[in-house]
């Protein structure tokens, strides 16, 4: 199986690409669907998947990646033309740890506005030491340097 495929029987996204399961489809292109979810964050928060079943972010290939980004670049222009939000989030999670609860990759597109109920998505800045910055720098450039030979 290919770029994370797992059992997309007992995927609900894969139900919403073949139409087995019912959904707000606001775009589908070949390679993508892009539909409300059912519990939204704010008004407009969309979903952007790729019709191909891939696990998380990291199963990700870039020819699955290019169509999916242009969806989502259609999918936001379409929300800011729509909606006139003054902001917008692109959220993915991949994995548990990141609160991936959907085993299917897909891009959370938010519209924002000032006061909403997302709120601020970061945590208030810690002072950090030169010297982990500086490690962690280097730590980074090495992985990305070893993960280079495993891309398409």
């Amino acid at each position: 199986m290919s770029e994370g495929e797992g059992t997309a029987e007992d995927c609900p996204f894969c139900e919403i690409v073949a139409g087995r399961s019912p959904a707000r489809v606001v775009h589908e292109s070949p390679h993508t669907v892009a539909f409300l979810p059912l519990r939204p964050a704010v008004t407009g928060h969309t979903l952007v998947v790729p019709k191909r079943h891939v696990r998380d972010f990291w199963h990700l290939t870039t020819d699955t990646a290019h169509p999916l980004m242009d969806a989502m670049l259609l999918v936001a222009r379409g929300i800011r033309t729509a909606l006139s939000p003054e902001g917008l989030n692109v959220i993915n999670s991949a994995g548990e740890a990141a609160s991936q609860t959907v085993f299917h990759l897909h891009m959370h597109l938010v519209p924002r506005w000032p006061n909403d109920r997302m709120g601020h998505l970061w945590p208030v800045p810690s002072e950090s030491a030169e010297e982990q910055l500086d490690a962690l720098e280097g730590t980074l450039k090495a992985g990305i340097a070893r993960a280079g030979g495993a891309m398409d």
